[in-house]
């Protein structure tokens, strides 16, 4: 059973920050580094100008020196009520209530909380204490894609069920001084803040999006090339120079799923400009089929698990024809691959 999604709506962090402002931070934190001059240049290069953290640049929880319960605290609290806003932007740009809603299904990485998203949009929503729910809470950059799989999966189960799908991310949590590889560099030019959401059903409510297969893959003894890690001081993300190979070395796998047949769009995670360049290229795209990625990435950078929500938003106001194939992709940690086969629905 097709699930339709409904137009997302995004909510991104208050405080916007430059990639200027970045390299000034790291010129001022690292006067020393050995590779300074290389770092500004990939930094300066890394396809993002701006972006937005729910916290200024210079607070403890960002560049400064909070500890790890700290971080947790601001991080979960600012994801939360950026989830609240998105999410009931989303209920009413579908035109339903909260108590329409029969299950919801949460991501969202970026600290550690029990009880999770889910519980708590549960009583700041006001929603039914029996939706059902998923909480995704490890699965980063792929968590837009695996929450709307999620979201279809309950819906070809009970059929007629609606669906609210919610992601945060304060990905500013994970700035971290003491990462000082030319890897942790670049993350720190290219994450932002932003929660989004949606709501799935069995009939369409809006224009947009029509799930019709999914696609997992998870490249074998990949798990060094993105990881998180866990210090006194906080989150930490972790990749090591094989990384910039996952992408190719995943996309066959994608293309033997996908088929031979160019999509007529893609909704594409912009985890970096070259990622977004190789899954175009292996698509058959041409740099226009994957414009609403670059440009999400130069305006609010990578916004980890509400990345192919904040894309899919953006396809909405330059959206394909009525009928049109397309595919919605992400990679991450794992390293993992997670696709959508879908249409559009315009009517």
């Amino acid at each position: 059973m097709p699930a339709y999604v409904s137009r997302p709506q995004t909510v991104l962090g208050d405080h916007k920050v430059t990639t200027s402002d970045i390299a000034d931070d790291i010129r001022i934190h690292h006067p020393d580094h050995p590779r300074l001059r290389a770092i500004l240049r990939v930094v300066d290069n890394c396809g993002v100008d701006t972006r937005h953290f729910t916290r200024p640049l210079d607070a403890p929880t960002v560049s400064g020196s909070a500890d790890m319960g700290e971080r947790a605290r601001v991080a979960f609290a600012d994801a939360l009520a950026m989830a609240e806003r998105a999410a009931i932007a989303a209920l009413d740009t579908a035109g339903l209530t909260a108590g329409d809603i029969d299950a919801i299904v949460t991501t969202h990485t970026t600290s550690w909380a029990v009880p999770n998203l889910d519980v708590n949009l549960i009583e700041r929503l006001g929603l039914r204490p029996t939706v059902r729910r998923v909480a995704l809470t490890t699965v980063a950059c792929p968590g837009g894609v695996h929450a709307l799989m999620r979201g279809a999966e309950l819906i070809a189960a009970r059929p007629g069920s609606k669906v609210l799908v919610v992601g945060a991310e304060v990905l500013s949590a994970i700035y971290q001084h003491s990462d000082d590889g030319i890897e942790s560099m670049i993350y720190k030019a290219l994450f932002g803040d932003s929660a989004s959401a949606t709501v799935l059903t069995s009939a369409p409510l809006t224009p947009g999006l029509v799930i019709e297969d999914s696609f997992e893959y998870v490249l074998p003894a990949s798990l060094d090339r993105q990881r998180g890690r866990i210090g006194v001081d906080g989150i930490h993300f972790d990749s090591d120079k094989k990384v910039l190979s996952a992408v190719g070395d995943a996309l066959p796998q994608l293309q033997n799923w996908h088929g031979p047949q160019p999509p007529e769009f893609a909704v594409i995670h912009p985890g970096s400009p070259r990622i977004i360049a190789d899954t175009a290229t292996a698509l058959g795209l041409t740099p226009h089929g994957s414009r609403h990625s670059t440009d999400t990435l130069a305006v609010e950078g990578n916004l980890g698990g509400v990345s192919i929500l904040r894309v899919l938003e953006r396809t909405h106001t330059d959206p394909p024809a009525d009928g049109a194939r397309g595919v919605t992709i992400a990679f991450g940690p794992g390293f993992a691959t997670a696709a959508l086969r879908c249409r559009w629905y315009a009517r």
